[in-house]
């Protein structure tokens, strides 16, 4: 197992995609599962505080260390099975997700989770439930993990698969490979039942499997996945279209979605069903046009969208969504179409292209991400979204607001200019967190919680709820090597 102490040579390790800033002793980067046993076993002997590492494409914080040792898991890289016949694939944690999407695409398979930053790493999607685009139609990364290999903080390794192994009320026992018990409560919160990615994941006779999925490096280390693999589809409709007013925008949103949870419902194929329905604001636009000049001068909102289309349903799916683009005033001549996959693979950049170019202007001004992940009840969405915007209009602050719209699920991203702005903003994004809770939402819709996260985690679920978060961690990792720093603070342990 190498492992490296140079500064030069861990300097990567010590910071995010939103410019949170650590340190280490080492970085230790294992090969096999047996060197993450073994290094964990150093971990528990010496009490060093052990941190996960994925290739730092997180906005939380989650990746970096306060100290102790990283253990990389890049070199954990390897497509152990794909299985045409059995529709799953077998993985280690250090796979690229864009390389694994393409090989698995190569056969015929399709795997929906597809968070911005394609060049994480599996295992990272998994500690952290990851989402995206599709998750619209697909759900998140736990709807597609079927089997997962975890080294605990003693060394011992759980074998979990979906089905096997079930709480029994508020209560997991599970079994080590090497024979171990353990038997522990999980806490009995109340969760939003909106797209969620804050704390451990817990409820009522829940299959253990979920526990660790989106626990965020502070439970155990992932070595090995199993996940689910679907049909690649036949053909994808992939467009986007501007809107002279924002409002036009999100009323086309609006009538998507409810039009595709009702194809759903009804078990329709020849209806709008999108997969993704993506909302980007006039400053978004702004910010794009540098790289994309086709962007219509008067746009005052863009909606990207896609569905899944087949030969017998094409045509009328096709209609469907023109009469929608001219129902709600957009203009069918600016609207860009994807005819084949390579303009597909461009729509997806320009998508992507706002939280790098957000990214880009943290990192200039070496200021911390403030940037909203937070999801409402789509009854509720409008409303906040409009009181969110006012918000930061009052405090004078630049500001781009982009997202996953059709879950009422937006990034509202202030970009403050010096550290009177920065603030301003980060005590404006505590007063929208709050709010969110008020509304039923969540404060971390996909991200996650990390290091950056933890007040408005407690803001969400209380004291005594973080205190049973805590107890369940302390049970399964009782010298609180793992993570320590990420979902809560480390004085609760």
């Amino acid at each position: 197992m190498i492992i490296k102490t140079s500064p030069d040579e861990i300097e990567n390790f010590l910071t995010d995609a939103a410019n949170v800033k650590g340190y280490c002793d080492a970085v230790y980067f294992p090969e096999s599962e047996s060197e993450v046993i073994e290094a964990v076993k150093l971990a528990e002997r010496d009490h060093l505080s052990l941190t996960v590492s994925g290739n730092g494409t997180g906005l939380t914080g989650g990746r970096v260390p306060k100290g102790g040792i990283v253990l990389s898991t890049e070199r954990l890289n390897n497509i152990k099975e794909i299985s045409k016949e059995g529709r799953y694939a077998i993985v280690e944690p250090g796979v690229i997700l864009k390389d694994f999407q393409e090989t698995v695409e190569s056969k015929g398979l399709f795997y929906p989770p597809d968070p911005t930053e394609r060049n994480c790493f599996i295992g990272a999607t998994v500690a952290t439930n990851s989402s995206g685009a599709k998750t619209f139609k697909y759900g998140p990364t736990r709807n597609y993990v079927i089997g997962l290999n975890v080294v605990l903080a003693d060394g011992e390794l759980l074998r979990l698969e979906r089905g096997k192994c079930k709480a029994n009320g508020y209560v997991i026992s599970l079994q080590s490979e090497g024979g171990k018990q353990y038997s522990f409560e999980i806490p009995d919160y109340k969760m939003p039942q909106t797209k969620h990615a804050a704390g451990y994941y817990c409820h009522k006779d829940m299959d253990a499997i979920d526990l660790f999925i989106g626990s965020e490096g502070t439970l155990g280390i992932i070595t090995e996945i199993k996940v689910k693999l679907l049909d690649l589809p036949e053909n994808i409709l992939s467009a986007v279209v501007f809107f002279e007013n924002e409002e036009d925008g999100l009323n086309f949103i609006e009538e998507a979605r409810n039009l595709s949870y009702e194809a759903r419902l009804n078990g329709a194929n020849n209806e709008i069903d999108a997969r993704g329905l993506e909302y980007f604001d006039e400053n978004s636009l702004h910010m794009l046009r540098e790289d994309y000049p086709q962007i219509p001068q008067g746009a005052k909102s863009g909606v990207w969208f896609e569905q899944e289309i087949n030969d017998s349903n094409e045509e009328d799916i096709f209609t469907k969504w023109l009469e929608l683009v001219a129902k709600f005033n957009a203009n069918e001549e600016t609207a860009w179409f994807a005819s084949n996959n390579a303009d597909r693979e461009k729509f997806k950049d320009f998508r992507h292209s706002i939280s790098w170019k957000i990214s880009e202007f943290i990192a200039r001004r070496n200021i911390t991400k403030v940037g909203t992940d937070i999801a409402v009840p789509d009854d509720k969405f409008r409303d906040f979204l409009k009181e969110m915007v006012q918000s930061v209009k009052k405090e004078n602050l630049d500001y781009v607001v982009y997202g996953h719209f059709g879950n009422s699920h937006a990034h509202l991203n202030m970009l403050p200019k010096d550290q009177i702005e920065f603030v301003a903003a980060k005590k404006l994004y505590m007063q929208i967190c709050k709010r969110a809770v008020e509304l039923s939402g969540t404060i971390s819709a996909e991200h996650g919680i990390g290091k950056l996260k933890k007040e408005y985690l407690h803001m969400m679920f209380g004291e005594e709820n973080i205190k049973k978060m805590a107890k369940l961690k302390s049970s399964l990792d009782p010298k609180h090597i793992f993570g320590i720093g990420n979902i809560f603070d480390e004085k609760y342990l």
